[in-house]
């Protein structure tokens, strides 16, 4: 797959609201089955939505779908960037260009419905996609892999960063 071809992307990803967005190798992602806990001992969200975990993609599953793709678009924010509607977004405009495989992976838990009934199948299947975090990928490793400054917020006077990644091929 050509870079090239996937570079208009990058533009198409920064005019939908990200800070920046860089094509990337899927071996530059890192998963790992700690980041799953994270979420269980760490973020009220967990189990409250489909797309998070018990929910979504364990990292196994997510290992074995990168494994399946070679690109990948990195996409970057901070708390003022609604990554997950970028991502969701760029995946469907990869869609139609002919990316037919595209999937895309958001940031934090999902926002789509003011409520999640996880007994019944997702009302909004076009646009609800798992985090990075929700299904086993290691946000800090695959942004740092790929040129990111990435690192704790620890005040709130310091703008946190976000991202999305976006399968391609």
């Amino acid at each position: 797959m050509s870079v090239k071809r996937l570079g208009r992307f990058r533009k198409t990803a920064h005019d939908m609201g990200a800070l920046g967005a860089k094509i990337i190798d899927t071996k530059s992602v890192v998963t790992a089955s700690w980041v799953r806990l994270k979420c269980q001992f760490g973020c009220g969200g967990y189990g409250a939505t489909l797309t998070c975990p018990p929910y979504s993609p364990t990292p196994e599953q997510t290992q074995s779908v990168l494994d399946s793709f070679e690109k990948a678009i990195l996409i970057h924010g901070d708390e003022h960037t609604d990554i997950s509607r970028i991502a969701a977004e760029l995946e469907r405009e990869l869609f139609l260009a002919g990316y037919y495989k595209a999937l895309a992976f958001g940031a934090g838990p999902c926002r789509v419905c003011r409520s999640c009934d996880v007994t019944q199948p997702c009302r909004n299947p076009p646009v609800a996609r798992p985090s990075m975090e929700a299904a086993g990928i290691d946000v800090f490793a695959t942004a740092r892999n790929n040129g990111f400054d990435i690192e704790v917020v620890a005040s709130p006077d310091c703008e946190a960063d976000y991202f999305g990644l976006v399968l391609a091929e």
